[in-house]
């Protein structure tokens, strides 16, 4: 059977992780280990990740943004495909299964995404309201890293998340992916539920088309950068 690594990076998520490892725990096919990167949280993080130690393997460090997070997981994951889950959302219980049929089906592809649902916070159902008929409230396929499963090739081949960037790590990661051609599976089935709750960067960034277009110029202008950096010897 093949194994399946989960990473969880969490900061100051003490409201939420439980039920993000809940949804782990849940799943119709389990994963072969759940991996928790306390990045620096200040709560109590550390207490909630304590309840779940049968399950899980906690490692803190100081803190070093999302990509940081992720990738001090993929450095100590063995699993042959890998998941991540933020920890103030949650999944669907058939989420890697569903996944996992899907790749085993087509072993050409490399990836697989879900959509994704958005759902807010009570103290702000009068943004959800505001927003009625905003393409943000509805599904859509999920180029965020809640939604991936991944086989472990992918990350040998592209790399891992670029540390550098604090916002846009996800959008930087699929776009190389895309540019190396690695076959990828949509599937139409929403098994994903990410919470809006005013601190987390999708809040900041849904109701405006043009900031999700400066994130992804600056995205592609970081990598340019550091593909000219790399020509040059820098």
């Amino acid at each position: 059977m093949p194994t399946i690594s989960c990473i969880v990076p969490v900061y100051n998520s003490e409201a939420y992780l439980g039920q993000a490892l809940d949804s782990i725990l849940a799943q119709t096919l389990p994963t072969t280990e759940i991996i928790i990167i306390d990045d620096g949280s200040t709560d109590a993080t550390p207490m909630i990740a304590a309840k779940y130690a049968r399950h899980v393997s906690y490692i803190r460090q100081e803190n070093q943004g999302p990509a940081g997070a992720r990738n001090a997981g993929l450095r100590v994951a063995s699993g042959d495909f890998f998941a991540f889950l933020d920890a103030d959302d949650t999944w669907c219980p058939e989420k890697l299964e569903r996944q996992m049929n899907a790749l085993e089906a087509d072993p050409d592809a490399g990836i697989c995404i879900t959509h994704v649902q958005n759902f807010w916070i009570e103290a702000l159902a009068h943004e959800r309201a505001r927003l009625e008929g905003h393409p943000f409230t509805r599904p859509a396929p999920g180029y965020v890293c809640q939604a991936l499963l991944a086989r472990r090739r992918v990350f040998d081949q592209v790399g891992s998340f670029d540390r550098t960037l604090r916002i846009g790590e996800d959008t930087d990661w699929f776009t190389r992916v895309q540019g190396a051609g690695i076959r990828k599976i949509v599937l139409p089935e929403v098994l994903v539920n990410r919470r809006i709750h005013g601190k987390n960067i999708s809040f900041e960034m849904y109701s405006s088309q043009d900031a999700r277009a400066a994130l992804l110029e600056n995205v592609i202008r970081h990598r340019k950068q550091q593909r000219a950096g790399a020509t040059r010897g820098d």
